[in-house]
């Protein structure tokens, strides 16, 4: 079977990617490489430049494909707020294009990239699918617009749909074959790699004064490599099962902000930099998965997200010793 993976030059996108061809599957990549990078297609990838807002070059794309992942968004939360615009286009426009040139071919199953950001801020931990979808950001309306999109199609065109609400994205290849760095990460690890390299004089903690258990906000932090293997058993259940699913991908653990340092400072042998801000409007203290409907449903949970894996797969990628 080819799979075509809309972004999958892209972080996620790419380990996706080695994890299809690991199950044997055929794979050709449709990436514009705005954030994407050719060094993360990997040989006995097909690849094909073009973008979701070009629907002739999505129509050609999808020829003798049988199932799409779609992970073509932008997903700068904070972004979002300033420039709505943007990710009105390319992440509500661009899904549109490509669901409609789906409908207009014999495929019928999708995986999309979702988020946490769906759900906005926790109402009880550990949130599951059922936990109410208040987004905050305009990034996580944008993800619930394109899973409800995904609901009318599947009743309208018969359109088998995945919808993967993953939390915090971490790490790189734990084979050290991928190594292609995003661009312009906004996220923590990265900004620790940062001040790691020297790059950046310091790393900036939004608020040591949190009721958790050292005062610092905690996350799920799920490595790639995990969610890469959460899209090829997402889609094998769409091949043995034929129906929809939305299910989160998460450890189920919370790590704080304190936590992801010392682990740092630890495999680095030195101290980092840091300095303590003020709180950031909208961060919650603590947000963490119920992830048992994955487990229950694929199989999955998260094998490679320690944090010792996650901090060491992350050195290897920034070549820092």
């Amino acid at each position: 079977m080819k799979v075509l993976v809309v972004g999958g030059a892209g972080y996620i996108g790419s380990h996706v990617c080695k994890a299809l061809l690991k199950a044997g599957y055929q794979v050709r990549i449709f990436d514009n490489l705005s954030t994407g990078l050719k060094e993360n297609i990997l040989s006995g990838v097909e690849f094909i430049d073009g973008d979701i807002l070009n629907q002739s070059q999505i129509k050609a794309a999808l020829t003798d494909c049988e199932a799409v992942i779609h992970l073509a968004a932008f997903k700068a939360a904070g972004e979002s707020m300033i420039y709505p615009e943007k990710y009105s286009v390319n992440n509500l426009v661009g899904t549109i294009n490509l669901l409609n040139a789906i409908s207009a071919s014999p495929i019928r199953k999708i995986i999309f990239s979702s988020s946490a950001a769906v759900y906005g801020e926790p109402k009880y931990l550990p949130m599951d699918e059922q936990h109410p979808t208040e987004p905050v950001s305009y990034y996580g309306f944008t993800k619930l617009e394109i899973e409800r999109f995904l609901s009318w199609y599947d009743q309208l065109k018969n359109l088998k749909f995945a919808a993967l609400r993953y939390f915090n994205a971490v790490g790189y290849d734990s084979e050290g074959e991928l190594k292609g760095l995003e661009k312009n990460p906004a996220n923590l690890l990265p900004i620790v790699m940062e001040v790691a390299q020297g790059t950046r004089p310091y790393l900036e903690i939004y608020g040591d004064d949190y009721d958790t258990k050292d005062g610092t906000c905690i996350r799920d932090y799920v490595h790639v490599d995990d969610l890469a293997i959460g899209h090829v058993k997402a889609l094998q259940y769409l091949i043995d099962n034929n129906v929809s699913l939305t299910v989160n991908l998460g450890t189920e653990q919370g790590l704080s902000v304190k936590e992801i340092i010392n682990e740092a400072e630890k495999q680095l042998g030195r101290q980092l930099a840091t300095k303590i801000s003020p709180r950031r409007a909208g961060d919650p203290a603590a947000v963490y998965a119920n992830s048992s409907k994955a487990k229950e449903l694929l199989g999955w949970e998260a094998k490679f997200s320690d944090i010792s894996n996650v901090i060491k797969t992350t050195l290897n990628a920034y070549g820092i010793k």
